[in-house]
């Protein structure tokens, strides 16, 4: 009876340990200010920026090119991730739309005090992000990345709720 009970006691915990580690992978599908990305893209999605996108700390250069894809030249950052412009944004405001989960598949560019370019026409600046660092703005825009977006060159993120867009070199969204 005792070993029936602990085998019960055991199951019973691993059942409500799976429930809880289930429960942090949920997401949140009832805020509007969230753009997911389409099924495809969201199981491919990982909950943060590409390593090779990811700040290192050093917030005292930033870097935009122009590189060659399906969809034409597009603005990419100095490692050749993809950058996207969010339409619920408004242009030329000091604050971000992008907010809450938003910001977990679609993280801010981060800003720096000396932004070099190459090829990109498009008047840079910064604003304060919503996590209260630097965000590289281009022709009044708050630049983002793409989660889904898994190595240089891919757009993953183009077009995602009809909202997301890749940017040419004037800072114009390529829709």
């Amino acid at each position: 009876m005792k070993s029936s009970l602990k085998s019960w006691c055991a199951a019973t915990s691993a059942v409500a340990a799976l429930a809880l580690a289930l429960t942090g992978c949920a997401n949140d599908s009832g805020s509007t200010d969230t753009a997911s990305p389409s099924a495809d893209a969201q199981s491919s999605a990982a909950s943060s920026a590409p390593a090779e996108s990811s700040p290192s700390g050093d917030m005292g250069a930033a870097s935009l090119a122009l590189a060659d894809s399906s969809l034409g030249k597009i603005v990419v950052d100095g490692k050749g991730m993809t950058v996207y412009q969010f339409d619920k944004d408004t242009q030329g405001a000091d604050s971000s739309a992008c907010t809450g989960p938003c910001e977990d598949q679609w993280p801010a560019v981060p800003g720096g005090t000396d932004v070099t370019v190459d090829g990109v026409t498009g008047k840079t600046g910064t604003i304060t992000g919503v996590n209260g660092e630097s965000q590289l703005t281009l022709d009044g825009w708050p630049l983002y990345y793409f989660a889904g977006d898994k190595k240089a060159g891919d757009t993953a993120g183009q077009g995602v709720k009809d909202v997301w867009w890749v940017l040419d070199a004037a800072g114009t969204p390529i829709k």
